[in-house]
């Protein structure tokens, strides 16, 4: 019923960033890995449980549901993540464009991201609201749960200690300087004018 998700390779240039070591990328990609597999195979048990036995305290189909979204935005996240690594960390383009006109200056946006990522847990994310034709940060604490509903993702930083321990200990400002230093700004400003094409009208309520 459902298509199997497929593992993407661990780039090269991955492992050649500033400040971010090869190793952090090789363990960080297991963790990756381990999420895709999990997703596949939570999909595949589904298939054999009785589907009909559901509870919210505890039944079969909920530890299921709750471990395939899990897993699954663990997959996705990353699949982000690692894709906009490996710039030079210039920014360029009409997401930076809008990001002055909606945050008065890249150093302000930089500062609500930034103190975001030292807050989460998890994750802090820049979205587009393809409703509110605006971008925003959030937060997510479990990556399964603090999504904006129907906000599309266009820069995921990952805040688990497992991006940056290695390198930094528990220093997470000093791995957020390095993962701006390697941004990919190219591919985020490509996220950003492909959510636009989604722009329209908020659902209205009422008349």
């Amino acid at each position: 019923m459902y298509k199997e998700i497929k593992l993407q390779p661990l780039p090269e240039r991955l492992l050649k960033l500033d400040g971010i070591s090869a190793r952090t990328m090789k363990e960080h990609y297991k963790l990756y890995e381990g999420y895709v597999n999990k997703a596949n195979e939570t999909r595949a048990k589904l298939d054999q449980i009785d589907l009909v036995k559901g509870n919210a305290t505890y039944s079969e189909i909920r530890a299921l549901k709750r471990g395939e979204s899990y897993a699954l935005d663990g997959a996705k996240l990353h699949e982000l993540y690692f894709a906009e690594l490996g710039g030079k960390g210039k920014a360029e383009g009409d997401v930076i464009k809008r990001i002055h006109s909606q945050y008065g200056s890249y150093d302000r946006f930089l500062a609500e991201f930034r103190g975001s990522g030292l807050s989460g847990r998890g994750w802090a994310v820049l979205a587009f609201d393809p409703e509110q034709d605006e971008l925003f940060i959030y937060i997510t604490d479990d990556q399964h749960n603090g999504h904006v509903i129907q906000s599309i993702p266009i820069l995921p930083m990952d805040v688990f200690e497992h991006a940056y321990y290695i390198d930094y200990g528990t220093s997470r400002g000093e791995y957020i300087d390095a993962f701006f230093r390697n941004l990919d700004w190219t591919v985020v400003n490509q996220r950003f004018l492909q959510a636009k094409k989604s722009v329209r009208p908020r659902f209205r309520l009422f008349g």
